[in-house]
């Protein structure tokens, strides 16, 4: 048998091969099998048993049109995609993307990525990712109504609560899921309250799990410093993105003493040495959905400069990437360093290139990766299922104390794994290699399918 080295190697070489024109998932698959080489080393049998060929193949790709009529009454057709990857562990779970970004590739990324993140909360969640090329921004709410229901007048065929748990991503907020999720009532006729997450509290939703993502992100972080014996208070802290994570992130590094002084969208990103004003932001992104840039009229000595990658230049003791997969390349990595960057965690799915990721590394940044940092919107999402298989609600305090332990662990889970394959320190490797462990025994144990 092939070492372990060259059986990953040649193994990316099929993947790249058979999935042409897909560098997102080209770029997860190949993070992924350099950090489980020493695994594979100690365990031959997830080889002989095809346990690594197998994970990198999603278990279904759906694939299906979207017709819909704009408010002019004009026929527009969307593309809508479902990825279900893998259920070793339980049923496939992970957001819907509506931005006209989305294609086959993307949506393969995001849902191997979710499989490993899944698999670090500890909860029963197999990985999938879905959404459609559809941009929700422009559209009123009639159209966006009637493009939702189109959409999941075909989705519903492949999802529920014990098959496929799909919830909000860019672009599905509660908006979004609430016709969604009316529709899905309608045709099956039934009140199936665990069939999407993310939902109004209304109707089987879950307190904080608009906060998750970005109250998840800064419990990792925190967790992370204090491994090193640093805390939050103090800390000069950049935050990309204005949208869901962002805005939480946020919140929570102003709780715990760090002071925000960057925020970006895709125009552009906004500067203000005071530290950002939260209640500006929330009002501007989630009541107006207006841009980043008018931040600036209610805090004049702000400054907007437009070129949002241009965030990564202001110094910081630490970054927090919430805004798309691959916002911090090389070079803004080594700019980040060269200022004093201490920490980085990933709030946004694979925001860092593997050659900004390296520089961290090897400059000796403490480095979050996203399928461990981020892990909060889906662990709470999987809670939210919870309670709705129970019949009851739990508090604030409930939810969001459950939360943080869930993040504690999935560091320390991360950070053992690491330390026991001789790489001490070394997130990625650590959050690739718990992830997937508990997957690959799941799979060993059902046998060949």
């Amino acid at each position: 048998m092939a070492n372990a080295k060259q059986y990953c190697e040649e193994l990316f070489q099929r993947v790249t091969e058979r999935n042409a024109n897909e560098p997102e998932f080209h770029q997860a698959v190949k993070e992924v099998l350099e950090s489980l080489v020493p695994v594979l080393d100690k365990h031959p049998e997830y080889i002989s048993a095809g346990i690594v060929e197998r994970i990198v193949e999603p278990e279904r790709q759906i694939i299906f049109r979207v017709p819909w009529v704009d408010d002019t009454g004009k026929v527009r057709v969307n593309r809508g995609f479902r990825i279900q990857f893998n259920s070793a562990i339980g049923p496939y779970k992970g957001g819907l993307r509506f931005h006209p970004s989305v294609n086959v590739g993307i949506l393969k990324f995001l849902g191997f990525e979710q499989t490993f993140k899944n698999s670090l909360t500890g909860l029963p969640i197999g990985g999938g990712k879905g959404g459609s090329d559809f941009d929700p921004k422009g559209k009123s709410d009639n159209e966006v109504m009637r493009f939702c229901q189109s959409f999941m007048t075909e989705l519903y065929r492949h999802i529920g609560q014990d098959i496929d748990v799909p919830a909000g991503d860019i672009g599905v907020g509660g908006r979004e899921v609430g016709f969604l999720f009316g529709q899905f009532k309608r045709i099956k006729n039934a009140y199936e309250a665990g069939v999407l997450t993310g939902k109004g509290l209304t109707f089987g939703g879950s307190l904080v799990r608009t906060q998750a993502t970005g109250y998840g992100l800064v419990y990792f972080l925190d967790e992370m410093l204090k491994d090193k014996g640093m805390s939050l208070a103090g800390k000069t802290v950049l935050v990309s993105g204005s949208g869901n994570v962002s805005i939480y992130a946020t919140e929570k590094v102003q709780q715990l003493g760090g002071k925000v002084v960057a925020v970006s969208d895709s125009n552009g990103y906004v500067y203000d040495a005071e530290g950002i004003n939260l209640a500006t932001v929330k009002r501007i992104k989630e009541v107006e959905r207006g841009r980043i840039s008018e931040y600036v009229k209610a805090h004049p000595k702000a400054e907007y400069h437009t070129g949002w990658t241009g965030i990564w230049t202001i110094p910081c003791d630490i970054a927090l990437p919430c805004a798309t997969q691959n916002e911090i390349d090389e070079n803004s990595a080594k700019i980040l360093v060269k200022n004093g960057c201490k920490a980085v965690a990933e709030g946004a799915n694979m925001p860092t290139t593997l050659e900004g990721t390296k520089v961290f590394l090897d400059s000796g940044v403490m480095f979050g990766p996203a399928k461990a940092a981020n892990a909060g919107g889906v662990a709470t999402s999987a809670l939210e299922m919870t309670q709705n298989s129970m019949r009851l609600a739990w508090t604030f305090e409930e939810v969001d104390a459950k939360l943080k332990n869930i993040m504690v662990n999935i560091f320390k889970n991360s950070s053992k794994a690491a330390e026991d394959y001789g790489l001490k320190g070394n997130l990625v490797a650590g959050a690739n290699i718990a992830g997937f462990v508990k997957v690959a025994e799941a799979m060993k144990a059902q046998g060949i399918v």
